[in-house]
């Protein structure tokens, strides 16, 4: 299942954001039709995922890192999307990154970042995140996993639904309950896959992102060493906070990477199609939506770009990070549907590809925290 031991070099984080991807351009997006319609993930192009060394850009050097800030691996990530038409294979990267290397890396013990860190960093050992729940959904704080002390062990009783990568993984980060529901109960625990009660279900068929696997996790008397633990008992909520941030940020700038090379594909369509003896491109139907395409690609730069800055200098971006995730995914979504209406036939037709970026953006308003849930906590922080 995990691919062989990869030999990277140790990459310079990058001022071009397609610096990483750019080169691996025609690798990336081979066949991705096909491995699309097949729901497959792609293990070739994960290969070329781990020579890129973008894996390795917000780790630090002493595991293989490049040493990168949240903003390089942002704007790698943004050059992942613009070049990478297989967005399934762009998401598992991003969840790569974030789902247990960057929280082993800032809250783990060193015992369990020298074990495990380096072969994250690589790609070799293929991570996923545990949170969702079939009944909790978004309520990370009513989470009803259970795991109870025995001894130097937790036993963790309980399930998550909707895992990406979870069928490939070979590290999950659990987050479960310890304590009372609510932000001191929470706590989080890294365990291999093989680990007895621990089982990991078939994949899930989805509308979209096809090529990044789903599935649920369930766990029966899953025992895990406490030394096992990421930070302190009851830091489960820190440590998501942490992660929620960075998921966001990293996820949706692959999305506005997305975005701009749909953006360059319509306009470069729009000036060479022609109808009635003119450039679709001179009618101001067409125009008008290409040119809110341009706003909504540069709105999604400016909020990633100023909500980035402020997560990486430790100011307040609760409010900011709800805003940008809400208007780079409903963006990606309405930019897609416009990309669709220009292309007209062809682009209903799956070949052209621009119904798979339909697909692949509906998610992006669900996962990580739907709309609904992103405007109810701008709400609530504005005292509503």
């Amino acid at each position: 299942m995990t691919p062989a031991p990869s030999t990277l070099p140790t990459p310079a984080p990058e001022t071009d954001p397609y610096a990483l991807a750019a080169p691996w351009a025609d690798e990336l997006n081979h066949d991705v039709e096909q491995w699309d319609a097949r729901a497959e993930f792609p293990w070739e192009k994960w290969k070329v995922i781990q020579r890129s060394g973008l894996l390795a850009v917000p780790f630090e050097t002493r595991y293989g890192g490049s040493a990168g800030t949240l903003t390089d691996t942002m704007r790698a990530l943004e050059g992942l999307g613009h070049t990478c038409r297989d967005t399934g294979l762009g998401f598992s990267a991003s969840t790569q990154i974030v789902s247990v290397g960057v929280p082993l890396q800032a809250f783990g013990s060193e015992e369990l970042k020298s074990r495990f860190l380096r072969g994250i960093v690589t790609g070799d050992s293929i991570t996923a995140h545990a949170i969702t729940e079939p009944d909790n959904g978004s309520d990370a704080l009513n989470i009803s996993t259970t795991a109870t002390r025995d001894g130097d062990d937790y036993v963790i009783d309980g399930g998550k639904m909707f895992i990406t990568n979870a069928p490939i993984a070979d590290l999950f980060l659990l987050y479960v309950r310890t304590g009372k529901p609510g932000p001191f109960g929470l706590s989080v625990f890294l365990v291999e896959r093989d680990t007895p009660g621990l089982r990991v279900g078939d994949p899930l068929d989805k509308m979209g992102l096809r090529t990044s696997p789903l599935s649920e996790v369930t766990f029966t008397g899953l025992r895990v060493p406490a030394a096992h633990r990421i930070g302190q008992e009851g830091a489960g909520f820190l440590i998501l906070d942490h992660v929620m941030k960075r998921e966001i940020l990293f996820s949706f700038s692959l999305t506005l990477g997305e975005m701009e090379h749909r953006l360059r594909r319509v306009l470069q369509y729009a000036k060479s199609r022609r109808q009635f003896g003119e450039p679709i491109g001179t009618f101001q139907g067409v125009a008008h939506k290409i040119a809110d395409m341009k706003i909504a690609v540069e709105t999604a730069r400016k909020w990633l770009t100023d909500t980035g800055a402020k997560v990486e200098t430790g100011q307040d971006a609760a409010i900011d990070i709800a805003a940008t995730k809400t208007v780079v995914s409903e963006a990606n979504t309405r930019t897609a549907l416009d990309a669709v209406q220009i292309f007209g036939g062809q682009g209903y037709l799956t070949a052209t590809g621009i119904e798979r970026d339909v697909r692949n953006a509906v998610g992006g308003t669900i996962y990580s925290g739907t709309s609904e849930i992103q405007r109810n906590r701008i709400a609530s922080l504005l005292g509503l």
